[in-house]
């Protein structure tokens, strides 16, 4: 692709050897509090000495030094400042992936530097093919960015070795930031305010990223010592390493693996900042309705509201939101049903995205695979019921909420009042949230979870949810998971519980898993989401996955067999499943896999499948055979294909689909996805059509437009969705966004059923 600025080593004044220290470094490391000597995390090894700033001891754990500097970074991705010329780099990347252990084959100089108000990170990456190089994405939080060239951070800042503070970025500058709870949960909705710059010369790039300490949490004090992990992708040749080590087993989610992390030393945060941000916002624009009429009146709109976050210490956040809005966010990606059980939509919005994790409960995350069957296990708290009623938004008057740590601690604390909605038939309710965890032994912690929903109503309105758990991780692999949860509900007197239990064992070679799952009839979380109700789950998995040396073109190879059995809670067998897995992972970044699927569903009642066609109560035995190929990023035209063809419901189904990625120019890309069902049943034929495309284009990484258009033909709508952001300052936003929802199912000409657009202004602002 083409890549903007050319710089030359010469120009530069570099060469791939470490440079020796100039004479004013003396100054700039006498202002480092030697905090390394507080470290106990690797015995035998008290960090680096200066002007040294890396440090290894024999068991290969790594400790490294951030280095004071007088005057701030000029963040431009060229490395002009002198501090790059009198501090020695941190070298010495390990690989993950292909050579797990072996030095990277491209080699990686790296500076961690701060101030009073920077953290800053720079990273020279050399490359011996430069014009190799993959970067195609400059859209903010894309995660096709995972799939370029990149540099990855992650600071531990509490260094408790499970909870971490994520940013990524590419050649071409594309940011996407992140928050990482208990090694597993990601959050990667979740923005904060940060910059990268970066650059291209003719032996690799440069990035400089710069981090305000006001965009981090962490303990109050003086010097202090984080955690940190740097990973580089060398994505030509399919390459990941690692500033400190991480097993291959994690693959591309080794960036979560906190407890494997290296010691940071000598940082020095300010202590005496105030930690004060206010959001206000101003938004108008127009909605249309179809009612009665063929041709919808325009209605128009315009409020204000605004969030404020304050610091109540620099480690625990409070945030308050009053009239909030979120109409510039996307809409969800469409989901073609065949099942009897309700959907999953993530949660998309701004304000309930920061401390996701920490309300998090019963570990539901777990390591499956894309395309895998739904997961039954309930979410006890989902932030979507809250502002949402059936689809239809409900205003949100104020609420509040305060999350971060105090000692061994984390703390979730949130309350939400809503107003009355004619259109949703949604009356005032209080929502409230409490969620404490405590660390256990190195990488373990239980927790409880408590939640209430009170409506204003003539009787008793009132749901309740409470439950425990405990997540314990041993050695790198070994991950024990449990929870037991009650709910308290009018009118149910019993029958409201849910209990989980699970073993993982994730190790590269081999992999296992065990689970038993129980949810009640009448469990009930009505700020949860429940997918399935009134049955016990028991589920086993087994993986076997060498990395053979003897083929050059092949990767891995992996062999997986699985066994469901679900039966309702008085042992009548409702699904049973069983899985044969075949895959293989090539050198050059695609994939390919086949699966046979043998499954039983016994329906109890009769449910419609899709409009017109319903299947009679019954069992029903079938089996399928589903193939995909996934093209690497290296490609313009990545994705993944597949094929589906088997029994379904006393029936035949095929299916094929593709979700994909097209790239014209690093700015402009095209993502179509289309997936077409057939299905022949004894009650009927149908055929189910999904077809969508995100076209975007990025003006910079901080600007971009993306139009998506959807049609979904199982619910015969048609619906569009353009966005413009213009980030004009960090933290700080413009949207302009159209929404239009049409409904084909009369006679198939697209009737519009409403549409809306707005403008949205946010200014954030900085105490």
């Amino acid at each position: 692709p083409p890549l903007p600025v050319q710089l030359s080593v010469a120009a530069l004044g570099m060469t791939p050897a470490v440079n020796r220290a100039g004479p004013v470094v003396a100054l700039l490391l006498a202002t480092a509090t030697p905090a390394w000597a507080q470290s106990g995390d690797a015995p035998g090894n008290r960090g680096p000495v200066p002007p040294a700033v890396v440090a290894r001891d024999a068991e290969g754990r790594v400790t490294v030094r951030a280095v004071r500097v007088a005057e701030p970074i000029v963040a431009d991705g060229r490395l002009d400042d002198p501090v790059y010329r009198e501090v020695p780099p941190i070298d010495g990347f390990i690989q993950q992936l292909p050579d797990e252990g072996a030095p990277a084959t491209e080699p990686t100089d790296l500076w961690i530097l701060f101030d009073d108000r920077n953290v800053y990170l720079t990273a020279r990456c050399w490359d011996s093919q430069p014009e190799r190089i993959i970067a195609n994405e400059m859209t903010r939080d894309s995660r096709n960015l995972w799939r370029n060239d990149g540099i990855s951070v992650v600071f531990d800042t509490f260094h408790d070795r499970r909870n971490a503070i994520s940013f990524l970025a590419n050649p071409l500058g594309g940011l996407f930031d992140s928050l990482v709870t208990d090694e597993n949960a990601v959050n990667t909705d979740w923005n904060t305010v940060w910059d990268a710059r970066t650059s291209i010369f003719d032996q690799g790039w440069i990035i400089e990223m710069v981090i305000p300490f006001k965009s981090l949490r962490y303990q109050p004090g003086g010097a202090q010592t984080w955690g940190i992990n740097v990973s580089r992708r060398v994505q030509w040749k399919n390459e990941s390493s690692y500033l400190s080590p991480v097993p291959a087993s994690l693959d591309r989610r080794g960036i979560l693996q906190i407890s494997a992390a290296a010691t940071l030393v000598g940082i020095e945060p300010p202590t005496t900042s105030r930690n004060l941000e206010l959001k206000p916002y101003g938004i108008t624009g127009a909605l249309a309705e179809q009612q009665d009429t063929p041709d919808p009146r325009n209605d128009f709109t315009g409020d204000a509201g605004f969030d404020v976050k304050y610091g109540l210490t620099r480690s625990l956040v409070a945030d308050f939101t009053v009239n909030t809005d979120f109409a510039q966010v996307e809409a969800d990606e469409q989901q073609v049903n065949l099942t009897r059980f309700s959907l999953f939509f993530p949660e998309k919005r701004e304000f309930f995205l920061e401390g996701q994790g920490i309300f998090a409960f019963g570990d539901p995350g777990g390591t499956r695979r894309q395309n895998a069957r739904p997961s039954d296990t309930p979410v006890i708290f989902f932030s979507r019921r809250i502002g949402l009623e059936d689809g239809e938004d409900v205003p949100i008057r104020a609420g509040g909420r305060v999350t971060g740590r105090a000692g061994p601690f984390s703390i979730g604390l949130l309350n939400i009042q809503t107003g009355d909605s004619e259109t949703a038939e949604a009356l005032s309710t209080n929502f409230s949230v409490i969620r404490l965890k405590r660390d256990l032994l190195r990488r373990s912690n239980i927790g409880l979870i408590y939640t209430r929903r009170s409506r204003l109503t003539d009787g008793d309105g009132v749901n309740q949810a409470y439950g425990a758990d405990a997540n314990f991780r041993f050695y790198e692999n070994v991950n024990l998971s449990s929870y037991y949860a009650r709910t308290d509900t009018p009118g149910f007197d019993e029958g409201d519980a849910s209990f989980r239990g699970r073993f993982e064992y994730t190790g590269d070679r081999y992999g296992a898993e065990l689970e038993h799952l129980t949810v009640d009839e009448q469990f009930n979380p009505e700020i949860g989401f429940v997918r399935r109700d009134d049955f016990r789950r028991n589920f086993a998995q087994l993986r076997f996955s060498p990395r053979p040396r003897s083929v050059r073109w092949l990767r891995r190879i992996i062999y997986q067999g699985s066994f469901d059995y679900i039966t309702d809670t008085d042992g009548v067998l409702e699904t049973r499943e069983g899985k044969a897995r075949f895959e293989l992972e090539l050198e050059n970044n695609d994939k390919w896999h086949v699966e046979y699927t043998d499954a039983f569903e016994g329906l109890q009642e009769g449910f419609e499948i899709v409009d017109g066609i319903i299947l009679p109560v019954g069992g029903y035995n079938f089996g399928d055979v589903r193939t995909e190929y996934e093209l690497g990023p290296q490609r313009r035209i990545s994705g993944r294909v597949s094929l589906l063809r088997g029994g379904f419901f006393g029936g035949a189904r095929t299916e094929a689909a593709y979700q994909g990625r097209v790239v014209v120019t690093p700015q402009l890309a095209v993502e179509p996805r289309i997936a077409v069902n057939d299905v022949d049943l004894a009650e009927g034929p149908f055929t189910t059509t999904l077809v969508g495309a995100r076209t975007s284009y990025t003006f910079s990484p901080r600007m971009f437009a993306a139009a998506l258009v959807q049609y979904n033909s199982s619910n015969a709508t048609l619906d569009t969705n353009i966005r413009f952001r213009w980030e004009y300052q960090p933290g700080s936003d413009l949207f302009v966004v159209y929404s239009s929802g049409r409904d084909t199912g009369l006679d198939g000409f697209p009737r519009l059923q409403n549409r809306s657009f707005v403008i949205k202004v946010t200014r954030l602002l900085r105490f």
